[in-house]
């Protein structure tokens, strides 16, 4: 299901389209690898990005939040299902074809400390976009990313210098910088504040939001702290073992969710407020998550959600607009305006 009508009627229109978009990795066993079953990682995922907004992507580890990151960027190749960007089929675009599509379309990864090759100057690295799409930037291409070492907040001294004489915080700046070089329309933002500390993670946010402001980016920001995505989107998605359970503004999704397992997330953060007298109800989710390998029939929510009944077992939910902008996948939603079905 596409976003509302409300949304892309008369307004801007989606600069990324994704259409049941399938990764199974496949399990292979014997000297003549025959497979004998397949890690469903992402298994149907609809939504759109429209330009200039922020989406978020949360959901525990092991949900398929990362594997989708690569798959609209193309860095893996799907399954099944479309990606469009721009209006331009790219799912099975091969390297020679997605080359001038990288312009466009940048990942910005999780780890500050492996995404930097140890052997390149930060000169080298972040003049890599460069070289690769054979673009001469105007007064050369050192002043050009001396000035993006400026725009991020480091210092176009250190143009000379190697990723181990950074800190955490550093580093993801250095990879933000590569990302921007060539100007790109979306940046997909792996956990992009996961490895780093506390105040570091704010100061990275705080950039990432002023560099959209003042280069008019569009962002999908995967992270599993749902306080990083509540400062930084404008629409919320809820993934759980490679599905969409829930989509919808950031205001909706923290004030009324209305899938089971997006209203135990919420109750799982912290709220700074010591003198709070009423304590917020916590929702234990029981059992572990279910492996992707051979996920449960029906709802893959329901082994371990206690609004569960029969039909949740069989019947798979779509993912249906219960309310403008607010989509979900569930039998038995929470807050709807008519009285949810009845449970056993």
């Amino acid at each position: 299901m596409s976003i509302p009508e409300q949304q892309t009627a008369g307004g801007p229109e989606p600069i990324l389209r994704v259409k049941g978009l399938v990764k199974h990795f496949p399990i292979t066993k014997g000297l003549l690898r025959r497979q004998i079953g397949a890690v469903q990682a992402v298994d149907g995922l609809t939504f759109d990005v429209l330009a200039g907004e922020t989406l978020g992507v949360v959901g525990e580890s092991g949900c398929g939040k990362s594997t989708m990151g690569r798959l609209i960027t193309r860095l893996l190749e799907p399954t099944g299902g479309t990606v469009e960007f721009q209006g331009k089929d790219i799912t099975h675009l091969g390297v020679a074809g997605m080359r001038p599509m990288r312009r466009d379309v940048q990942m910005i990864f999780q780890d500050p400390y492996s995404s930097l090759n140890p052997r390149h100057t930060v000169g080298t690295i972040v003049g890599a976009p460069f070289r690769l799409q054979g673009i001469k930037p105007e007064g050369g291409v050192k002043k050009e990313v001396q000035r993006l070492l400026g725009l991020v907040g480091l210092n176009p001294e250190h143009y000379n210098r190697y990723p181990h004489e950074f800190s955490g915080g550093q580093r993801q700046r250095i990879g933000i910088a590569r990302a921007l070089a060539l100007n790109p329309k979306l940046v997909v933002a792996d956990e992009p504040v996961s490895a780093l500390d506390v105040s570091i993670q704010a100061q990275v946010v705080n950039l990432l939001d002023d560099l959209q402001t003042e280069l008019g980016l569009t962002y999908v920001i995967i992270a599993h702290d749902l306080s990083v995505i509540r400062h930084v989107s404008d629409r919320i998605a809820v993934m759980y073992l490679g599905k969409l359970v829930e989509l919808t503004d950031r205001s909706s999704l923290y004030t009324r969710p209305m899938h089971p397992y997006t209203k135990a997330l919420l109750s799982a953060v912290p709220v700074p407020d010591p003198g709070r007298r009423t304590k917020r109800e916590r929702i234990l989710l029981k059992g572990d998550v279910p492996s992707p390998i051979s996920p449960p029939s029906g709802c893959r929510f329901h082994t371990r959600c206690w609004k569960a009944t029969e039909v949740c077992s069989s019947q798979e939910p779509p993912l249906v607009a219960l309310e403008p902008g607010h989509q979900v996948a569930c039998h038995h939603p929470e807050s709807v305006p008519e009285p949810a079905p009845a449970t056993a």
